[in-house]
């Protein structure tokens, strides 16, 4: 017996390993897919190729990813949040899919391709929408090119104040490596969705998959790498400390709304509802629950974007709240 214990444990081993090999090839081709699919564009611009994704046929809304994301973070946030009346424009940032990393990047420089980018797809003005370390860019935008700006939403943002900052290895060991984070968010979902999603203990099942899925979106990361560096190291630390010269809250003039979870451990809601004071005119929706994913609010968070922009002019969204 003993002696058929050993080959019977390696060749448990060998099936559980090929068994992980297989479902990691088989997601590791899907997200590839995702992002080197149909649904995937990029368009030369004088300010370099930029990677982007377009769904829709109303009003444009320039939706602007959060960290570890691109185009197709866009285009999932978008779809949780924004009603589906408007015509979404998702850019990949500097660093992320279809969008390389161009020397000494700045967050104002990442603005100006984002005017670029409209002027290649011959849109003059547009709704722009900021998710996360997204805001750092579309706050930008406002700034640089507020012609371009029929109105700002951001969403969760970072804003100026105290907030997390992942440490390095912590970076190095878990978004370089594909196989590292794939298997870490496959078998220790329950350790990572926290801290890395931002979302409260208790999920329901329906929230369980939205968490998933966000997570799972963030493959391959080793196609964000870049991008998801310069956020966590360069774009986030400079609005958390951001001083009036580098972000000068009060000179933008676009109608404005900050979305914000009392309970977001990310984006800590004390510092959008600063954020939101700053901005002249700006509205903030305080979101009772539900973490940076505003998990269990999507539909009250598409309400109120819908009913704002609504109020400032954008054509073909909902009147009022629905009943019930």
């Amino acid at each position: 017996m003993v002696g058929l214990l050993i080959p019977l444990i390696l060749l448990g081993a060998a099936v559980v390993g090929a068994a992980v090999t297989m479902r990691y090839r088989r997601d590791m081709r899907a997200a590839r897919a995702r992002i080197e699919g149909p649904g995937s564009r990029v368009v030369r611009t004088g300010c370099g190729p930029i990677g982007y994704a377009r769904s829709g046929d109303g009003y444009p809304a320039l939706v602007v990813h959060g960290n570890a994301g691109g185009f197709d973070q866009g285009l999932l946030l978008a779809g949780w949040t924004l009603d589906p009346a408007l015509q979404v424009v998702a850019p990949s940032r500097f660093g992320y899919p279809g969008t390389p990393m161009p020397s000494h990047a700045s967050v104002a420089m990442q603005a100006d391709a984002f005017a670029c980018l409209l002027d290649a797809l011959a849109i003059e003005r547009a709704v722009v929408v900021g998710y996360s370390a997204g805001s750092a860019s579309a706050i930008q935008f406002a700034l640089r090119h507020p012609e371009r700006v029929t109105a700002l939403v951001l969403v969760e943002p970072v804003a100026p104040g105290k907030g997390p900052v992942m440490p390095r290895p912590i970076f190095t060991l878990f978004f370089r490596n594909d196989f590292v984070y794939w298997a870490t968010v496959t078998c220790f979902y329950r350790f990572v969705a926290g801290p890395w999603a931002g979302v409260p203990g208790r999920l329901t099942t329906e929230e369980k998959v939205e968490v998933r899925t966000l997570l799972s979106s963030l493959l391959p990361v080793s196609a964000r790498v870049d991008g998801s560096s310069f956020d966590i190291y360069v774009s986030t630390p400079g609005l958390l400390n951001a001083s009036g010269d580098d972000y000068p809250f009060e000179k933008i003039r676009a109608p404005t709304l900050v979305v914000s979870a009392v309970d977001d451990p990310l984006a800590l809601h004390e510092n959008a509802r600063a954020l939101a004071r700053r901005i002249p005119g700006a509205r903030l929706l305080a979101v009772p629950g539900g973490g940076h994913m505003l998990l269990g609010h999507h539909e009250v968070v598409r309400q109120g974007i819908a009913e704002f922009l609504h109020e400032n002019g954008i054509p073909g969204l909902p009147t009022g709240r629905k009943e019930g």
